[in-house]
């Protein structure tokens, strides 16, 4: 597997996510009104191999207690944040200037330039504007699908979440950051784009949110921004770090509100041992998910729908509520 792992690892520049950065429709529940989401999977899974009934037996045995989290841009489209590149989702060229009115006067070359490291070092204020709406914690809030990678962490079931957004909002919803590996970077620290010193995340945040100005590095007098991973920038080591070995622990598998389109978190699925229960929690049957895969269990529809049912299967519904209702 370590081939498999080092050449990709070794040469990827990705793609930045926040929720809405990876080309994603709305989820919208497909689940007939004539069965649960639960009879749904069901159908879906072959009758000699896993159900949705043989993960929740797993959960409450004990005998999964290793679950791995593969997060896109839908388990977030419940908080408000629109996804990226589809039309009317607010961040086309033409959405930006009707959703964020004060980015219309920067005329943007192609909306990605807000996310571009050469484009930020020459004029940073469309994204320190952006910033300023999209700062964790400051207007959106966690989906019931964060909380429920909090309270897998909280029951201590939790091996990771390998979210490709930059949101923020797992920790907000008490996810352990020992926990995440946001493949795209996060807001909880900045760093110089020239000499990659260290900067104050607190300060960063003051500075883009509450003054409206990109900081300045005190080492370089280069332009600092929070580090999260701009087009054509590589990957957080932390990766790297992490992938081949909780791949190979893993006991269980959930994907979540992702088209598993970029590498190379879209190969991770692919990477867990064989025999591993896979389940996916999606709008669209994607990446190599089968129907007729005895070791995949599939979801379709809504994610917040979706972990609720399996959070009620589990008697998790009411601890779920709780973390939800509870946040501020």
């Amino acid at each position: 597997m370590i081939s498999r792992f080092s050449a990709l690892l070794a040469s990827t520049l990705v793609e930045p996510t926040l929720a809405f950065l990876l080309p994603h429709s709305n989820l919208t529940s497909l689940v007939s009104r004539h069965g649960s989401l639960a009879e749904k999977s069901a159908r879906y899974s072959s009758s000699t191999g896993a159900t949705l009934q043989s993960i929740v037996d797993s959960l409450r045995s004990g005998s999964v207690n290793q679950v791995m989290i593969v997060s896109g841009a839908g388990v977030s489209c419940s908080a408000g944040i629109p996804d990226f590149r589809t039309p009317g989702s607010g961040f086309s060229r033409d959405d930006l200037s009707i959703r964020y009115d004060n980015l219309h006067k920067f005329n943007l070359p192609y909306p990605e330039a807000i996310f571009d490291v050469d484009f930020y070092a020459k004029d940073p204020m469309p994204f320190v504007t952006l910033a300023k709406e999209i700062w964790p914690g400051v207007k959106y809030k966690p989906t019931l699908t964060h909380c429920f990678f909090s309270l897998l962490n909280k029951k201590g079931l939790l091996q990771r979440v390998y979210t490709q957004n930059i949101d923020g909002l797992e920790a907000v919803a008490g996810v352990n950051p020992d926990k995440l590996v946001e493949c795209h970077g996060h807001f909880r620290s900045a760093s110089c784009i020239s000499c990659r010193s260290v900067y104050d995340a607190e300060l960063c945040k003051t500075n883009m949110v509450e003054k409206g100005e990109a900081p300045s590095c005190s080492v370089c007098g280069g332009i600092v921004k929070p580090d999260i991973t701009f087009f054509g920038e590589v990957m957080p080591q932390r990766f790297a770090q992490l992938i081949h070995d909780d791949c190979a622990s893993t006991d269980l598998v959930i994907v979540l509100g992702t088209s598993l389109m970029v590498a190379p978190v879209a190969n991770i699925p692919d990477w867990v041992p064989n025999g591993c229960t896979r389940l996916l929690v999606n709008r669209d049957v994607v990446g190599t998910f089968r129907i007729d895969n005895v070791n995949d269990v599939i979801l379709q529809g809504d994610c917040d729908e979706g972990v609720r049912e399996l959070c009620r299967l589990l008697g998790w519904e009411d601890e779920l509520d709780m973390i939800f209702y509870g946040l501020k």
